[in-house]
C-alpha cells in the first residue's frame, strides 16, 4: 500500500517515510531484530512482494530475491536461537510468484526445506481475479509441507476463508472486517449489508439474530444507522466488534466442520444461507 515511498535492491528495501522523509533501509536481519524486541509470537521474514499483473521477468526477480532473504533470516534466527534471542518464537516463511506456476513452484520447493515453522503464502489479493487466486493456494499443495501451517497473507471476504480452507489453509489475516465497519458494511450468516440505507430506519432487529456478539444482542440496526449517519465514533468500535466476531465465529465453525469430517456439508451450507436469506 505504500509501494511508492520503497525502492527494492538485493540488500533489502528502502523505505522513505511518508511522516518526515528520512530513508530507512529494512534487511532481513533488521525486520527479525524488530520482531526480536517486539517478541512477536509469528515472525515474518522480509520478502519482495510484487503487485499484479506482473511481468515474467519481474517476478522471477521477486522470487530470486524472496529466496536469497529467505536463507539470510533463517540463517540468523538459527544463529539468535544459540544466544537465546527469539528461542520461543515462530518465523515464518514467505513465498512468492505471482500467479506463475513454476515461480510459485520454485519459490515452495525452496522455503520448504528450510527450517521455518510455518509457510506463509504472499502476494495474492493484490490485484488477481479470485479464480487465480484460488487456484494459485490450490496449485501450491502438492509443494508444500502438511505437518506445517499454512498462512494466505492479506485475504480476505467470508467468501475468499471458506475457499481457501477448501484448499489446505490454516490462517488468514485481513483489514477488511474493521475497515468495512468504517464504512458502514456488516458481515453476516446470510451476506453483507450496508448500514446506511434508509429502509433501517424503523428497523429494530439486531444486525443478525443468529449473532451473539457485544452489538447483536444490545443494539438495534435502526440505532446502528442512527450512529452512522450521526458519525459518532461509538458506531465504530460496535461495527468493528461485530465484524471481528463475525470472522471469528466463521472459522471456528469450519474448524469446527473438519473435525467433524463435515467441511462439505458446511461449505454447502455457507452458500445456501447467502442465497436464500440475502437482504
Amino acid at each position: 500500500s505504500l509501494s511508492k515511498n520503497s525502492k527494492h535492491f538485493n540488500e533489502g528495501i528502502e523505505f522513505k517515510s511518508h511522516i518526515d522523509g528520512s530513508k530507512h533501509l529494512f534487511t532481513p536481519k533488521s525486520v527479525l531484530d524488530i520482531q526480536y524486541t517486539f517478541k512477536s509470537d509469528i515472525m515474518m521474514i522480509l520478502d519482495d512482494l510484487v503487485a499484479l499483473p506482473a511481468t515474467k521477468e519481474r517476478i522471477k526477480i521477486s522470487v530470486d530475491r524472496t529466496i536469497l532473504w529467505a536463507k539470510e533470516a533463517i540463517e540468523y534466527h538459527k544463529k539468535m536461537q544459540k544466544q537465546n534471542i527469539g528461542l520461543n518464537q515462530n518465523i515464518f516463511g514467505i513465498i512468492q510468484g505471482g500467479t506463475d506456476y513454476e515461480e510459485r513452484k520454485r519459490c515452495a520447493l525452496s522455503l520448504n526445506e528450510m527450517e521455518f515453522d510455518g509457510l506463509a503464502i504472499g502476494g495474492l489479493s493484490v490485484g488477481e481475479e479470485n479464480i487465480l487466486m484460488y487456484e494459485t493456494v490450490e496449485n501450491l499443495n502438492p509443494f508444500l509441507d502438511e505437518n506445517r501451517p499454512r498462512y494466505l497473507m492479506g485475504v480476505g471476504t467470508p467468501e475468499d476463508l471458506v475457499e481457501n480452507v477448501a484448499r489446505g489453509v490454516d490462517m488468514f489475516d485481513c483489514v477488511m472486517p474493521t475497515r468495512n465497519a468504517r464504512n458502514g458494511t456488516f458481515f453476516t450468516s446470510f451476506g453483507k449489508f450496508n448500514i446506511k440505507k434508509a429502509e433501517f430506519i424503523n428497523d429494530h432487529e439486531p444486525i443478525d439474530k443468529t449473532c451473539q456478539c457485544y452489538t447483536c444482542c444490545n443494539f438495534s440496526r435502526a440505532y446502528l444507522n442512527h450512529l452512522f449517519k450521526a458519525k459518532e465514533l461509538t458506531f465504530f468500535r460496535l461495527a468493528s466488534l461485530h465484524n471481528l466476531h463475525y470472522y471469528l465465529d466463521l472459522v471456528k465453525q469450519m474448524r469446527e466442520a473438519i473435525q467433524k469430517n463435515e467441511f462439505n456439508k458446511f461449505r454447502k451450507d455457507f452458500y445456501s444461507k447467502r442465497l436464500n436469506n440475502a437482504i
